[in-house]
């Protein structure tokens, strides 16, 4: 049985247990906004939205993590990545094909093709190319889509004057830069020359730029950065020494 004086207490302590409730969610409220500033990313506006902060990718827990705390390795890896030359035909799409300049590097095939090219381009006689450029399917390509049935002759006609000189000489120019091995292990396996063929042209060094500017103009490098390539002469060599085109384009 209870007495007068147990109900008189469990009365008297409702509202006592009342103000405790209201004044603890007071006390703890501020916790609750100190917490949420612990999980900001460093660097995050103070007016930045989670969502805003899941753009860099931070928004889901990694490893187990807590919610909210961002994990550096990913944060740096995907800073490092951007911006990456995704090169045709590298070995490693990550990286740009390596620019060679020692033509004691390739295949016996392609030096001695490269030779014939150099020195029938130096004779100035386009005619020299003829023996080089092969006939029907193994024919070299100098224009893009359709082969033609005569290449010195669409190549005298590309040229800015009637015996081919300027082509012979843009040739020369082309075939004595820096060059690259690209699609290795596929049947587009080739050397390719000049290596501005398979660069991105806004990451030039000045000495990279130079180089470029004694084949094309100020105007025409201004052109290809602005169209996202390299699109005058380029020329081909596959590692068995087939001369496999040079033409101008994307």
């Amino acid at each position: 049985m209870h007495t007068g004086k147990d109900k008189v207490s469990r009365i008297s302590l409702a509202p006592v247990l009342l103000a405790f409730s209201l004044a603890a969610g007071n006390f703890l409220a501020p916790a609750a906004h100190a917490l949420s500033e612990l999980h900001k990313i460093p660097g995050q506006a103070a007016n930045e939205t989670p969502a805003q902060g899941s753009a860099q990718g931070q928004s889901q827990p990694q490893g187990g993590a807590t919610p909210g705390v961002p994990m550096a390795d990913p944060l740096v890896n995907s800073q490092d990545n951007q911006g990456v030359d995704k090169t045709p035909g590298a070995q490693d799409n990550s990286k740009p094909a390596e620019v060679i300049y020692d033509i004691s590097k390739v295949p016996e095939p392609v030096r001695k093709m490269r030779e014939q090219i150099v020195e029938a381009a130096a004779s100035g006689d386009l005619e020299r190319l003829r023996p080089l450029m092969g006939a029907g399917a193994d024919q070299t390509q100098v224009t893009v889509g359709e082969p033609t049935d005569d290449p010195i002759g669409t190549l005298k006609d590309l040229s800015g004057d009637p015996d081919g000189d300027e082509i012979l000489a843009i040739m020369l120019d082309i075939i004595s830069t820096g060059f690259v091995h690209v699609g290795q292990g596929t049947p587009d396996d080739m050397y390719v020359w000049p290596y501005f063929a398979e660069k991105d042209l806004k990451s030039l060094t000045p000495p990279e730029r130079v180089e470029l500017l004694r084949i094309v103009t100020a105007g025409d490098l201004s052109d290809m950065q602005e169209f996202g390539g390299y699109n005058f002469y380029r020329l081909g060599i596959t590692p068995e020494g087939k001369w496999k085109f040079f033409t101008a384009g994307d």
